[in-house]
C-alpha cells in the first residue's frame, strides 16, 4: 500500500552539471568584499612606513627612505589609505552615504589615485634621495595594496548591481 504523496511539496535535489554557477562570494569573514577593502586601506597605510628606496652611501652605509620621507606624495598616500579605513568604519557604524554616490565608486576613485601617486614614486626618484639607487619592498607593497583598493572597490560595485 502506497502512502499518500503531497504534490505541493519538491525536493531540490543536486545541482544540474550545467547549472550557472554563482558569481556571489562564499559567505565567510575571509572572502567578504568589506574584508578586501579594509585590509588593502590598511596595507596602502602602513606601507608608507616601509621602505620605499634604499641604496648604498659607500664604506658599507646603507640608506633607506621610507614612503612618508619622500615628501607630500608619500604622505597623501598614507591618507588616502585611511580614506579607506574611514569609509569602512562608518559602514560598520550605519553611516550611508547619499545614493547618489556610491561608496564602491569612492573606494574605486582612491585606489586610482593611489596608484597613480605610487606609480609616480616608482618611476621617479626624487633627486634628494639620489644615492639610493633601488625601490624598496614598501613601494611595491603600496603599488599592490593600490591595486586590492580598486579590486575591492570593483567587486562591492559588482555587488550593488
Amino acid at each position: 500500500m502506497q502512502t499518500p504523496t503531497s504534490h505541493g511539496t519538491h525536493h531540490a535535489g543536486p545541482p544540474s552539471p550545467l547549472a550557472r554557477p554563482s558569481l556571489r562570494h562564499p559567505e565567510g569573514f575571509l572572502f567578504a568584499p568589506e574584508t578586501l577593502t579594509w585590509l588593502s586601506g590598511l596595507v596602502l597605510s602602513l606601507s608608507t612606513f616601509m621602505s620605499w628606496y634604499s641604496g648604498s652611501g659607500g664604506h658599507d652605509l646603507v640608506l633607506s627612505v621610507i614612503g612618508w620621507h619622500t615628501g607630500l606624495v608619500g604622505q597623501i598616500v598614507f591618507f588616502l589609505g585611511l580614506a579607506v579605513l574611514v569609509l569602512v568604519a562608518l559602514r560598520v557604524l550605519g553611516v550611508a552615504l547619499p545614493a547618489s554616490l556610491p561608496e564602491s565608486l569612492i573606494v574605486i576613485g582612491i585606489g586610482v589615485l593611489a596608484t597613480i601617486l605610487v606609480l609616480v614614486r616608482l618611476i621617479w626618484i626624487p633627486d634628494r634621495f639620489l644615492p639610493a639607487d633601488g625601490r624598496g619592498i614598501g613601494l611595491w607593497i603600496a603599488l599592490l595594496a593600490s591595486f586590492g583598493v580598486i579590486a575591492a572597490g570593483l567587486i562591492e560595485a559588482s555587488e550593488e548591481v
